[in-house]
């Protein structure tokens, strides 16, 4: 089964107090995230995932949002900061969904 995605997304700032940092994963993906891996979602419908973004590997989840019919990684200051990841840039990462 696939759990390895190649992805390439922009990175955007949710509009709120809180300053947090997000990655859309691809409509296509997410729907076939949805399908292959629904029987593991935990609280809020988020998934377990490894997300390598450059030289740096970390352990997060991933969140279903209605607006993208799709999934929002979220990332944070560290990664940002060690990947040189700014407000619109577009990244490729790795996400691994941990099964």
């Amino acid at each position: 089964m696939i759990n390895n995605f190649d992805l390439k997304a922009e990175v955007w700032l949710y509009p709120g107090k809180a300053a947090w940092h997000f990655i859309t994963i691809p409509e296509n993906e997410g729907e076939l995230i949805n399908e292959l891996f629904s029987n593991l979602k935990r609280g809020w419908g988020s998934l377990k995932v490894n997300v390598t973004i450059g030289a740096t590997s970390w352990d997060t989840s991933i969140f279903p949002d209605k607006k993208s019919n799709s999934y929002l990684l979220p990332l944070k200051s560290e990664v940002r900061k060690k990947e040189k990841i700014e407000i619109g840039d577009v990244v490729n990462f790795i996400l691994k969904i941990k099964t």
